[in-house]
């Protein structure tokens, strides 16, 4: 990693990992950033008393003792106790090498500086970033001949150019300024470019801040959530929209607000969720009847109150850091759309249509939300209250195209990935658009769904159906006509 070029889009360098979903510095944290689509991990090093390099943040644990004061097998066991267990830098440095991710160093220790070097080294890694708060790491890091390019993490009020003299990059750790970006001005570039430096921004979440940045000519851009600073585009010749079924629900647990903005975050045009009334009358995002399976209440939904069920963790069965996670609100999901300025599939179980259309009517986003339900009473009403609802038909509940067109004046059909590629075909560029449906992650059912190039795909891995598009060439669709 010693060419100067810049990349053609920012490394996204996961903080601490994908720490916005898992623990930081631990190694489910880097494997979900690896899913993410992270160029490189950000970690945190640090050496336990008896020598061993760890990748840890805090100078102490929870219990307020001293990481240096401790043997890493004192380390782990607390750390696995607290369901963060702490890895060793060669742990990281394993998993990195296997799945081809760079590593970013942030090391806390100057006596972890050449080890941690030594490590890199060792395990072969081949992009990495060496940097520390302290100049002096950079310093060691020039006389031990280090091939990797160093960093120097500047704090607030430091001056980046006389804190950052001796690093080949200047890292911006500034994320508590209110406009950040406002300080990344083509003379603040100039001058770094000038002395033959790149520059590595802060840990960004903001989707409106990490928009100004991602543009900006820098190396990189830490994040808790990755997969934000490089969001899906479409492959040329191939410009389909990616629906997420349950949100990121590999990520995150299904039907949750981390999960749904994952799926957003990820630049990934909508996310699919289900909506179920409550006892008291609100509308809420779960897919079961009952509380059983995805969360730890047991009865059913409408036989509870919002209040009833706010007391319910409805994360902890699919990670414990995702622990007092709640059951959301329609409008809390409706909320994060806007946010995003993503969609919204939205599969109507026992929700009364009206109130969900005039939710989604109050939110603004009658244009970026569709529907569909297994009930075809409750889309019969939705059409009823609005002939500008966007509802999906399954081609596969009707004996044929023209018959799914003839039903509830559709937006969309859905179609199966085994279905007729030349009814796929017909949707093309007319006024109803094609969705192609798949819960699995077969690679060659994924080269079929893109052969017959819908305009959107519901997928259950959405991010295995991206990395499987990288390296795939394909000709614009206007060419192959």
């Amino acid at each position: 990693m010693n060419d100067w070029t810049l990349p053609p889009r920012p490394l996204s360098i996961a903080h601490r990992g994908a720490q916005a979903y898992a623990p930081g510095n631990t190694l489910s944290a880097s494997e979900k950033a690896h899913t993410l689509g992270a160029d490189m991990w950000e970690v945190d090093i640090r050496c336990s008393r008896d020598g061993i390099v760890i990748a840890h943040h805090d100078a102490e644990l929870a219990d307020g003792t001293a990481v240096r004061d401790m043997d890493y097998a004192d380390i782990l066991s607390r750390t696995r106790a607290a369901c963060a267990p702490c890895p060793t830098l060669d742990d990281v440095a394993a998993l990195a090498a296997q799945s081809g991710t760079g590593i970013y160093a942030d090391i806390k220790d100057l006596d972890a500086v050449l080890p941690a070097l030594a490590i890199l080294r060792r395990h072969g890694i081949d992009r990495a970033i060496l940097g520390a708060f302290a100049p002096e790491a950079a310093a060691m890091l020039k006389q031990a001949e280090c091939p990797y390019p160093r960093s120097a993490l500047v704090p607030l009020q430091a001056d980046p150019f006389v804190h950052a003299a001796g690093a080949g990059v200047i890292h911006l750790c500034w994320e508590r300024l209110e406009r950040p970006q406002d300080t990344l001005t083509p003379d603040f570039f100039r001058r770094a470019f000038d002395a033959g430096q790149r520059v590595v921004l802060w840990h960004e979440e903001d989707p409106a801040r990490m928009a100004a940045i991602r543009g900006k000519p820098v190396l990189g851009i830490c994040s808790d959530r990755p997969e934000m600073v490089n969001p899906f585009t479409p492959p040329d010749g191939r410009p389909l929209r990616i629906v997420c079924h349950r949100g990121a629900n590999g990520i995150a647990p299904e039907n949750t607000l981390p999960a749904l903005e994952c799926a957003l975050a990820a630049g990934f045009a909508m996310a699919e969720t289900d909506l179920r009334v409550t006892a008291c009358g609100t509308i809420v995002a779960i897919h079961d009847a009952t509380l059983d399976r995805t969360t730890d209440g047991t009865g059913r939904v409408d036989a509870h109150s919002l209040t009833e069920l706010r007391l319910h963790d409805a994360g902890g069965w699919f990670d414990p850091f995702f622990n007092n996670v709640r059951i959301p609100t329609l409008d809390e999901v409706l909320a994060l759309a806007v946010k995003y300025d993503g969609g919204l599939y939205l599969e109507l179980k026992d929700a009364a249509p009206g109130q969900v259309w005039a939710a989604v009517q109050a939110a603004g986003l009658e244009q970026r939300c569709f529907f569909w339900s297994f009930d075809m009473d409750l889309l019969r009403a939705l059409r009823q209250d609005s002939a500008a609802a966007r509802i999906m038909v399954r081609r596969e509940d009707h004996p044929s195209l023209d018959v799914a067109l003839a039903t509830l004046a559709p937006a969309i059909i859905e179609f199966r990935p085994d279905a007729d590629a030349a009814e796929v075909a017909a949707l093309r560029d007319g006024p109803v658009a094609s969705m192609i449906a798949y819960m699995g992650r077969d690679g060659d059912v994924f080269d079929r769904i893109v052969d017959m190039r819908p305009d959107m795909v519901n997928l259950d891995q959405p991010f295995a159906f991206v990395r499987h598009l990288d390296g795939k060439t394909f000709q614009p669709m206007a060419c192959e006509r």
